[in-house]
């Protein structure tokens, strides 16, 4: 591959052309350059709200680029090692539901660990796919769902020969990966296209020590979260494609659910950081990973907590580690993680990415010091002072394996009937239930509810997890299937 200049950043040197030529518009947006709405350019800044604009010529169409928006993917393309790159505005969940959207139609199968983000069940809702579900190992002691072994995926793979894809998890919220090469190297040795979740793997791509990438690894589709951490704005993201795939089928695909209006802030945004991921990546995650492991042996010096890393590498459900995560076990102190999540933020001022039964995880980015670890740890220490208490009688896994009994599409599209929680028990779910974040369902459409989950779901919710999914908002009943 001929390496393209990384410095270039086509969409933002389009629309300072733009700012410069001082076109008038009559166009949409409504705002007119920010003149519609004084209130929302103070708030933003006149420069933002002049270049939030509509496409047109000479700024490209991003369901169609032949210009800029064309040249900036092939650059990000080129960055990420791979044979084409997609510009996303609709957030990683848009890239996700076009990576099974592009290679399963109704009645084929498709391999997954049952810990994958809402949005691939959605994507199985809307495209009529079956999923033959692979269940995570769970890790005894922190209850958190793991990796798929490589043995697990060629049963699976075995037993469905049918299957159209393997989607994997690269890494988990928590920082586990797979043997992501070996089920690539099984998956296409059964004629089956390996699908890649790496909303929280874009740092793979640049830094130094980490689990490989997905591309790396020979994967067909990744879809990489830009702005978690890779420093673009919320809701931006990319879908990356190997070889094996027609771009300009996934480009169709993608068009089916993607806005036909982009905007051109979240453009710009996958722009300038896919220009400084590729120019000092290395640098920038080198100082994220040096941080985490800080980070992690200051907690573990406060005792009570145990913030886990490569210890837990055993070359099957957890075959490597993303070590640019902080994930930390709460459970041990009397805490939920979501407790301990509530409490860093109303009594701390410090917001963390997630809290769930038994851990919490902070994200640590480039954009952090020496000066906000300290801070955080020094927080969890008087936590731990203030709030400790007798661990006994606490729920103590994450996960729960289902029983599937419906597709997740026949199952949402069925008759249905709404029961309160408790009468739950037995049924099949037609809707979903899921604490978010992560955005993992406890419940899908097509699950049998189960006293277990049943239990879960209420432990969760006295706890304080933000409870999402169902069409009652209070959690108190659930819609199942009328049958």
């Amino acid at each position: 591959m001929n390496h393209l200049s990384q410095e270039k950043t086509p969409i933002l040197t389009a629309l300072n052309k733009y700012r410069m030529d001082r076109i008038v518009p009559f166009d949409v947006p409504g705002h007119k350059q920010g003149r519609g709405n004084p209130r929302l350019t103070q708030f933003l800044g006149e420069q933002c709200l002049s270049v939030d604009v509509n496409s047109m010529k000479p700024l490209d169409n991003l369901c169609h680029p032949v210009s800029v928006i064309k040249e900036a993917e092939e650059l990000a393309a080129d960055a990420f090692r791979a044979a084409n790159a997609f510009f996303i505005v609709n957030g990683t969940t848009a890239a996700v539901q076009s990576m099974i959207l592009a290679t399963c139609k109704r009645g084929d199968k498709i391999i997954l660990p049952r810990n994958v983000h809402i949005s691939a069940i959605h994507a199985l809702i809307l495209c009529g796919a079956q999923p033959v579900y692979v269940n995570p190992g769970v890790n005894a002691r922190l209850g958190i769902p793991l990796g798929m072994t490589l043995e697990d995926v060629k049963a699976a793979a075995s037993q469905n020969p049918d299957a159209k894809a393997v989607l994997v998890n690269n890494p988990t919220y928590y920082g586990i990966c797979s043997d992501l090469k070996s089920i690539t190297e099984l998956a296409h040795s059964h004629n089956m296209l390996v699908l890649a979740d790496e909303a929280h793997g874009t740092h793979f791509y640049f830094g130094e020590g980490l689990p490989p990438s997905a591309m790396s690894c020979g994967a067909d589709m990744a879809a990489v979260s830009m702005h978690k951490t890779g420093g673009s704005l919320t809701q931006s993201s990319l879908l990356l494609t190997g070889k094996r795939m027609n771009p300009g089928c996934v480009r169709q695909t993608i068009n089916l659910t993607q806005t036909t209006s982009g905007s051109y802030l979240l453009l710009t945004s996958l722009d300038i950081a896919r220009s400084n991921l590729a120019l000092d990546g290395k640098a920038m995650f080198r100082k994220v990973v040096s941080l985490a492991q800080y980070a992690r042996e200051e907690i573990n010096k406060i005792g009570g907590y145990y913030a886990f890393s490569t210890e837990l590498c055993d070359g099957k459900a957890v075959y490597d580690f993303d070590t640019t995560k902080l994930s930390v076990f709460t459970r041990d102190i009397g805490l939920a993680g979501i407790e301990v999540y509530d409490i860093l933020r109303d009594e701390y001022g410090i917001q963390i990415e997630f809290g769930d039964i038994g851990n919490i995880l902070a994200i640590i980015s480039p954009g952090d010091s020496e000066f906000t670890i300290e801070r955080l740890v020094a927080a969890l220490a008087e936590i731990k002072r203030r709030y400790a208490k007798d661990p006994s009688g606490m729920f103590d896994h994450e996960y729960i394996s289902p029983q599937v009994e419906m597709t997740p599409q026949d199952a949402f599209y069925a008759e249905k009937k709404m029961v309160s929680i408790r009468a739950g028990a037995g049924c099949l779910c037609a809707e979903f239930v899921m604490c978010y974040p992560p955005g993992i369902p406890i419940l899908a459409p097509g699950e049998r509810i189960t006293e277990e989950i049943i239990d879960y779901i209420l432990y969760a919710k006295a706890k304080g997890c933000f409870l999402s999914g169902t069409e009652d908002i209070t959690i108190e009943n659930l819609k199942v299937v009328d049958v």
